[in-house]
């Protein structure tokens, strides 16, 4: 049979086209590091192109801001299928299994900041805190609403969670506030502390917030999974494999970023 199609190509005098190359369409922000920019120099756009060699496609983005109306405009459009980091309980996507957890950490300078290791240290009410602030109070970060229930507030300095998205790098400026001793003690996502504190004049402590969780709807520490739109099933089995595949590179990413990571084990032990 094979041969019969053979000849009717040569009859007709047709070649055979090749397959055009699968394109893994990505949602990203342009200018989000650690996380993701245009120039490519994120971790998550390092695991979207191990990805795409994984599946032999090539990575195609769609950029757009990572703040509100960011997943109707991309992935809920259709522009792109795949977000590369989102928390895994988020509803409105289907997720695969984390690929890591992180959690919220404690940044000071290492050889004269505060030692702080609980949300509980009485030295929080001495010192000043910078703390990454949404600005809507009903959706502010874990920090701003754990600070405010413990009534510490007047010594509270807000940054914006996009922070000033003129600038290169706007989640940055939290960590350099701690560097250059504006505030004495953050306490930020762990992998923006991670990546920024390397490139620091000074030497920086990064320490997981204590407790782990500091109600039943205030955690801490979260899983960190890709994201696509609800009902892809199959694009989700088939990501889970290549998570499962490339497991140890995607961890040597991590490691290179500076991502802190809590395993299940050690967020039950801090909690209990």
């Amino acid at each position: 049979m094979a041969i019969v199609l053979g000849l009717l190509l040569l009859a007709s005098g047709s070649e055979a086209q090749p397959l055009p190359q699968r394109q893994l369409r990505v949602c990203a922000d342009p200018n989000n590091l650690p996380f993701s920019n245009d120039r490519l120099e994120g971790f998550e756009n390092k695991i979207a192109a191990l990805i795409a060699r994984d599946l032999n496609a090539t990575v195609t983005y769609t950029w757009w801001a990572q703040r509100r109306g960011f997943l109707r405009n991309t992935l809920k459009a259709a522009t792109c299928d795949l977000v590369i980091g989102i928390p895994s309980r988020v509803d409105a996507v289907l997720t695969t299994s984390p690929y890591y957890r992180s959690t919220y950490v404690f940044v000071y300078q290492k050889d004269t900041g505060p030692p702080v290791r609980s949300l509980d240290d009485p030295i929080l009410r001495t010192v000043k805190i910078g703390v990454q602030l949404i600005g809507d109070d009903g959706t502010n970060t874990p920090p701003a609403h754990a600070l405010a229930h413990r009534d510490i507030i007047q010594n509270v300095v807000g940054y914006s969670v996009y922070g000033d998205y003129a600038q290169a790098s706007p989640t940055a400026r939290i960590i350099e506030a701690v560097a250059q001793g504006a505030v004495d003690v953050a306490v930020v996502w762990g992998p923006i502390a991670g990546y920024f504190m390397q490139s620091q004049p000074v030497r920086l402590a990064v320490v997981p917030v204590q407790p782990p969780t500091d109600s039943p709807a205030l955690p801490f520490v979260f899983d960190i999974a890709l994201g696509m739109r609800r009902g892809e099933q199959a694009f989700r089995t088939e990501l889970e494999e290549v998570l499962q595949r490339q497991r140890p590179e995607i961890n040597r990413i991590l490691d290179a970023y500076g991502v802190p990571r809590v395993d299940a084990a050690e967020q039950r032990s801090a909690a209990q």
